[in-house]
């Protein structure tokens, strides 16, 4: 990685940070009302073993519902992109499902499961995340050129050949493309669980309590701290893109 990429990102962080800075002075904001930057140092100090094991429970749970919706959409995607009759029955169950606000099954998940909070908060990462990657899967498969598998076929090669071959390579760009945007998603539900169950644990567990007591630079804090283990997945799913789908990069220079 260029220093380029490292420092372009850093300078537009710094500038944010300073611009959202000058917004709460220029205003007179007081800190129950909005908290600065500055006021957040103390903040993690204060808390700072609490942010250590809440952010590890947090990001946990958030890789394991990762994982378990890059499998099971990953095998989804694959039967719909070979089967035109699979698509065409699951794909109104998958954008029906997806349409439901996440925010509205949170709580019904958390009563169905009373007391069993890693694994509700595993289960709603993973139903939220795991959409984007069925769908990209099956829209990879499904628009393979007829072309390669006839010349495929025609040279003796397998169904599974094909497949390795061919298939797979074409969709990876579209796989991690949603696997970028599945790592949000993961993280949305992950907190959507820890605020409102109430034997929630984890960051958003951290900024409810926050928000109970007022503590604004403590909720701010933690959004900062999502937003980190964020950025971090993020750019592991674009380390690993480069590695597996590096090919595909078209962009200059």
């Amino acid at each position: 990685m260029s220093a380029r990429k490292i420092a372009v990102p850093l300078v537009a962080i710094v500038l944010f940070l300073l611009f959202w800075e000058f917004l709460v002075w220029f205003n007179g904001w007081p800190r129950y009302r909005m908290a600065a930057p500055s006021d957040l140092p103390p903040a993690y100090w204060r808390f700072r073993w609490l942010f250590i094991e809440m952010g590890w429970q947090t990001l946990w749970r958030t890789v394991a519902g990762l994982i378990l919706a890059v499998i099971f959409g990953t095998a989804l995607g694959v039967v719909m992109g070979f089967s035109r009759t699979m698509r065409d029955a699951l794909y109104p169950l998958l954008v029906g499902f997806n349409a439901v606000p996440k925010a509205t099954v949170v709580p019904i998940i958390a009563l169905m499961f009373v007391g069993q909070h890693d694994f509700n908060t595993v289960l709603i990462a993973f139903l939220i995340s795991f959409f984007p990657i069925a769908v990209s899967v099956s829209i990879g498969l499904s628009t393979l050129e007829p072309e390669y598998r006839d010349i495929l076929r025609s040279l003796g090669a397998s169904k599974l050949t094909i497949f390795w071959k061919i298939a797979l390579p074409k969709t990876l760009p579209e796989f991690f493309g949603a696997l970028k945007v599945a790592v949000t998603l993961a993280f949305i539900g992950t907190n959507l669980m820890e605020i409102v169950s109430p034997h929630g644990r984890g960051l958003g567990a951290l900024f409810d309590s926050g928000r109970i007591n007022s503590d604004y630079p403590l909720m701010f804090a933690v959004l900062i701290a999502l937003a980190f283990l964020g950025i971090v997945l993020y750019y592991i799913v674009v380390a690993l893109e480069r590695v597996f789908a590096g090919w595909a990069d078209r962009s200059p220079a």
